[in-house]
């Protein structure tokens, strides 16, 4: 198990990227139907889902590039948390149930990078090793 140790920040790096890229899927189906609209999205998008839209698309590509991503981690965790709480949990108690499980466990990704931070392969990570 030791051997796995080496791979881990290039592993968070894997977790990261994947979790913004998909993350950021979600903005653009809001605002430009891209790869295709979001589902149960109104048309035309009140003011608060046009804003999680360009949380959902520039901060998920601070956090692909790994570019601040503690301080954007803690935003999109909290997006999260807000998005589960307005939307989702008036459904219904149980995520699996309300439809809030993305919601839910992107929280957390976000809320463990705040801590863990964006693994070897980010700008944050080469910007520390500048002299």
């Amino acid at each position: 198990m030791e051997r796995l140790n080496v791979w881990a920040p290039r592993v968070l790096s894997l977790l990261r990227i994947v979790t913004a890229l998909l993350f950021m899927e979600h903005g653009l189906m809001k605002l430009f139907h891209f790869p295709g609209p979001q589902p149960g999205a109104p048309d035309p998008l009140p003011t608060m889902l046009v804003v999680a839209a360009w949380l959902e698309i520039v901060g998920g590509g601070l956090i692909a590039l790994g570019l601040f991503t503690r301080p954007v981690a803690f935003i999109l965790s909290g997006q999260m948390a807000v998005a589960y709480f307005l939307a989702h949990a008036p459904q219904g108690f149980y995520p699996a149930m309300n439809m809030g499980e993305p919601a839910v466990l992107y929280c957390f990704l976000f809320l463990y990078l705040v801590f863990a931070g964006p693994g070897e392969w980010s700008v944050d990570a080469q910007l520390r090793k500048r002299p």
